[in-house]
């Protein structure tokens, strides 16, 4: 059974920074497009940030020039790496693995902005 565990969530005040993990098994990773969504609550879940198999990248308007995402085929695991970040950030953190019409979710990790 194929699963992603994301870790690295947590309390940060405005303006600070967290790297967030999502390590995959029983998945041929490398194949995959890789993707960061985010949910707060009473809203829809957005994509943040996707890389795909071939290493490139894209991100929401949101989040442009403050999160980074990146890829560890050998590790199995995606990251992104969040600066500068703000209240309107927080939210549950899913990781997506997509290949065509599949897609595996995470369980998410809660990244809460707050002073």
């Amino acid at each position: 059974q194929v699963q992603l565990v994301e870790s690295g969530g947590g309390l940060v005040q405005p303006g600070g920074s967290l790297r967030l993990s999502c390590a995959a098994s029983r998945i041929f990773f490398s194949i995959f497009d890789m993707g960061w969504y985010r949910q707060a609550p009473g809203k829809q879940r957005d994509l943040v940030a996707i890389i795909t198999e071939g290493g490139t990248t894209n991100y929401a308007d949101s989040v442009k020039g403050r999160f980074i995402i990146s890829r560890d085929n050998a590790k199995n695991t995606v990251y992104l790496q969040m600066t500068s970040l703000k209240p309107e950030d927080t939210a549950v953190y899913y990781c997506k693995a997509s290949r065509g019409s599949t897609n595996y979710w995470g369980q998410g990790t809660q990244v809460t902005v707050s002073s």
